[in-house]
């Protein structure tokens, strides 16, 4: 249900069409905060161990290959590429969700209002609950993202952001063995980041100033 937290065993994530034709035509976020943001997403899938699913649209006759600040957290795998605009109906992406067996998605994706709003559409339709990491996505206005956004919301996706799902799954600091890797998204994707780094560096020098 949409009331609940987030869980590394009951959700899965499908990042879809970060591709560097894609990118060019977002205009209603700054380029290189989605590519943060995504970035947040797919470190966090690595890290939870959640099942992440890849996924392409005319990869080498238009739009580019997967960016490789995405491709490059999961090097074994090639993303799932289509002509079809709408990735639910692609088999292979579809299949790809169903082998997952979870029933939350967590996606995002370049454009909102078309790679995002469609698939969404339809995995509601099938079951899924869906939730939309928003500041993870991109669209050619301002409007075309927040009508994309606002109709996902009609059909009961859940919106979201990057960091959001990555403490959702974190939940309590105390979690050791995926502590340093939140520490260490933080520091390399978000502006939170540059505190981390600094109250690191004074604490550190403070301890060395202690032993002294």
């Amino acid at each position: 249900m949409a009331y609940e937290l987030l869980t590394p065993d009951t959700c899965a994530i499908a990042l879809i069409d970060f591709q560097p034709q894609m990118f060019f035509g977002v205009h209603s976020h700054d380029r290189t905060t989605v590519m943060q943001n995504v970035q947040v997403l797919a470190k966090t899938g690595k890290l939870f161990k959640v099942p992440t699913i890849l996924s392409t649209i005319a990869a080498h006759t238009f739009s580019g290959e997967m960016v490789p600040e995405v491709q490059s957290v999961f090097p074994e795998q090639v993303p799932i590429d289509r002509t079809w605009m709408n990735s639910w109906e692609d088999p292979n992406f579809r299949q790809a969700i169903e082998k997952t067996g979870r029933k939350k998605i967590v996606v995002a994706g370049l454009w909102t209002e078309v790679c995002v709003a469609f698939p969404t559409i339809q995995m509601r339709a099938a079951g899924y609950e869906v939730y939309v990491a928003t500041d993870a996505c991109g669209d050619v206005t301002e409007e075309a993202h927040e009508r994309a956004v606002q109709r996902m919301i009609q059909v009961g996706a859940v919106p979201m952001n990057s960091v959001q799902l990555m403490c959702e799954l974190q939940r309590d600091w105390a979690r050791a063995d995926t502590y340093d890797g939140c520490m260490n998204i933080f520091k390399e994707n978000t502006a939170y980041g540059i505190g981390v780094r600094y109250a690191k560096q004074i604490l550190g020098e403070h301890a060395s100033e202690g032993g002294t």
